[in-house]
């Protein structure tokens, strides 16, 4: 079947190509919004930009749509993108999708007007046992972004290991800080892993701190050989 990726470049998309892949699915493109909007309800904001070079990476087509990000209006240029998506002959949309209704609900009701199959893959799956598998397989996966009690400035730019695994499960019990992040508390970019044909290299970044939360923004970056 000839799919498309609901793509922000974050662990969830990812795995989402991951799993199209894995099921013999014709990956046509990635699909990318890019919202103006910091507060989307919707779509992924931090270094979304980061996108394009990852398509390289993976060596999957992108198509990168622009969103003003407001609320439920968004949906239009997601509508607008899927229609698109149809007449390039793309049967069907993956996406990373876990435990948010929001997000997922609306997807689906898109992909009804439109014709398209929607799949999400991790729906409702086990958080500590898909963070596990994640790092298991060998997917680098870089935290850009924290909101939440536990997790501080040294958070930033970290690359998820079993060891920070297990430290989430810690937070979890102490602030019940969701493990996969599914309540905000972290976004996150992929910069390597089992299907990357060449893994980002960043060359320059800057962190910003606002009280009690942060991003890591990606100033530059290139793709190296493996």
């Amino acid at each position: 079947m000839s799919v498309a990726i609901l793509f922000s470049g974050g662990k969830d998309s990812t795995m989402a190509v991951y799993a199209a892949l894995e099921a013999k699915e014709d990956v046509k493109y990635l699909l990318s919004m890019k919202s103006k909007n910091d507060e989307s309800y919707m779509f992924h904001v931090p270094n979304i930009h980061v996108t394009d070079l990852l398509s390289e990476a993976l060596d999957i087509p992108i198509m990168s749509v622009e969103t003003e990000g407001v609320k439920e209006e968004e949906l239009e240029d997601l509508k607008a993108a899927f229609v698109e998506l149809k007449n390039l002959g793309v049967e069907a949309i993956y996406t990373g999708a876990l435990y948010s209704v929001y997000q997922k609900s609306r997807i689906e009701k898109l992909g009804d007007e439109v014709g398209l199959e929607i799949i999400s893959p991790y729906w409702h799956v086990d958080e500590l046992e898909y963070m596990r598998k994640i790092v298991s397989l060998g997917f680098k996966i870089m935290i850009c972004g924290v909101a939440a009690w536990g997790l501080d400035e040294s958070w930033l730019g970290r690359i998820i290991d079993d060891g920070t695994i297990d430290e989430l499960v810690k937070l979890n019990e102490k602030y019940h800080v969701d493990i996969a992040f599914e309540g905000g508390e972290a976004e996150t970019l992929a910069v390597d892993g089992p299907i990357f044909k060449k893994r980002i290299e960043i060359l320059k970044y800057k962190k910003e701190w606002h009280l009690d939360s942060g991003v890591f923004i990606i100033e530059d970056a290139v793709l190296r050989e493996k």
